[in-house]
């Protein structure tokens, strides 16, 4: 069997499906973007400093590969999140839309409801 064979049959099972796990757990969503990263632009209230802390947490936790960094590492870590907090305020705060604000609670609605109809579960 060649190498791309192997790839492609390692890909053909999903590893939440082979671990035997439900897609959507903790330990079960590995694919994809990190589900805490929101949009975070056009919303009324606007995002608070916190929200893009948090999104800038999660942002920097998924390119480095680990949850809490090993101490020799934490100062770059902590940097990493302070930058990222930085550039995407700047970058919520320059932008600019003709679309009317979304409110919180109708677009919070809209994501269980495709969360129930994708994982099967009530809204």
């Amino acid at each position: 069997m060649r190498p791309t064979d192997v790839t492609a049959q390692r890909l053909s099972v999903h590893p939440v499906a082979a671990a035997g796990l439900e897609p959507g757990t903790v330990l079960g969503y590995t694919l994809g973007m990190c589900r805490n990263i929101r949009m975070l632009f056009n919303f009324d209230p606007p995002a608070t400093d916190e929200e893009v802390r948090a999104a800038s947490l999660q942002f920097v936790r998924k390119i480095s590969g680990c949850q809490k960094p090993a101490r020799a590492n934490q100062a770059a870590f902590q940097k990493a999140i302070e930058d990222v907090t930085a550039i995407a305020r700047g970058l919520i705060d320059s932008m600019v839309t003709s679309a009317p604000p979304r409110r919180r609670e109708l677009e919070a609605a809209r994501a269980r409801a495709r969360a129930a109809q994708r994982f099967g579960r009530s809204a």
